[in-house]
């Protein structure tokens, strides 16, 4: 387990990039470890960076990165961590599945950063293990492995398998890594050094609280608001809103307006279509099955919302030609 005190120093961790990686994680997961290493005056860690055919990797910013070498040059006894990030599942390549496989057979512990977490599930290895990945993706991974439990959390650590959210969620994890490990004195010494304090908990939600993001602490408004989110297959009506927060229709639409300048009914399609792009561009889902799975029952007022929303229709969302959506 990764948590468990290493018992040959220095560990070695692995980091496979996969194009398009998000940067922030990766150096999230290094950084710690590095700090640790100065601070205990020992070679506690060793990283490799490594890519499918050992070439230098594009991340997301359009940084070209180095690598150690392909996948074959990492060491045996070698912790992996699966970095990725934009576009993960036109980066999927069944290379690299093949090769994960193959990996978690011999007793590897393997995890993730970022859209890492999906890699892995297409892979099978996370199948009766808790893991979490980027609120973003989270309704289309969800969609696409409904058998997996993802928590939505910072970070999870189970058994053999650890994922983080992405972002700074890395820190934390590794944080609570070099804790296990190390001792927590050595962890808090750490965080103080990258003024990240305190260590976060793996449970901790990743988004900002719903009053933060609509810049609004309406008790009434918050509430509506967390029932139009909870019922984004099956749309609750204006009038059924306003009945469960104790208002009227019409005072329901004035506290949209004061607050959010539109429509409770208009707010409730933007956060069924933010949904439905989600779902179109991290699943394989059908263009029908995500119009249903958002609340809509025809495909064609589907395909008129999403167009008047985004300047584009659903098809050509996902680079497909018009003949061919026909």
């Amino acid at each position: 387990m990764f948590g468990d005190k290493a018992k040959e120093l220095p560990q070695i961790v692995a980091l496979v990039l996969i194009p398009e990686f998000t940067m922030m994680p990766v150096t999230s997961v290094i950084e710690p470890l590095r700090i640790a290493n100065r601070l205990s005056e020992k070679n506690l860690y060793k990283w490799t960076l490594h890519s499918l055919d050992g070439q230098p990797v594009l991340a997301s910013s359009q940084i070209l990165t180095m690598v150690n070498g392909d996948l074959e040059t990492i060491h045996q006894d070698a912790t992996v961590v699966i970095c990725a990030g934009l576009s993960v599942q036109r980066h999927t390549d069944k290379r690299m599945l093949s090769w994960l496989r193959k990996t978690a057979r011999r007793g590897a512990v393997i995890g993730a950063v970022c859209t890492g977490a999906h890699i892995l599930a297409e892979a099978g290895l996370l199948d009766g293990y808790r893991c979490t990945i980027h609120w973003e993706n989270l309704p289309g991974f969800s969609e696409a492995f409904p058998e997996i439990k993802a928590t939505g959390g910072l970070f999870e650590i189970d058994g053999e398998r650890f994922t983080s959210a992405g972002g700074t969620t890395a820190i934390d994890m590794m944080l609570t890594i070099i804790a296990s490990q190390h001792g927590p004195d050595l962890a808090a010494s750490v965080a103080e050094a990258i003024l990240h304090s305190p260590i976060r908990h793996h449970s901790e939600n990743q988004r900002m609280s719903l009053p933060a993001r609509i810049g609004a602490r309406h008790p009434k408004l918050v509430s509506i608001i967390e029932k139009m989110e909870e019922n984004l297959e099956d749309p609750l009506s204006p009038s059924l809103l306003a009945k469960q927060a104790g208002l009227s229709t019409r005072q329901l639409e004035r506290l949209f307006r004061r607050y959010l300048d539109r429509s409770p009914k208009r707010y409730y399609l933007e956060l069924r279509l933010k949904k439905a792009r989600s779902l179109l561009l991290q699943t394989d889902m059908s263009v029908i099955n995500v119009a249903l799975a958002c609340g809509f029952s025809s495909p064609s007022h589907f395909s008129k919302c999403y167009r008047a929303f985004y300047g584009r229709t659903p098809y050509r969302e996902r680079g497909v030609p018009v003949s061919e959506a026909a």
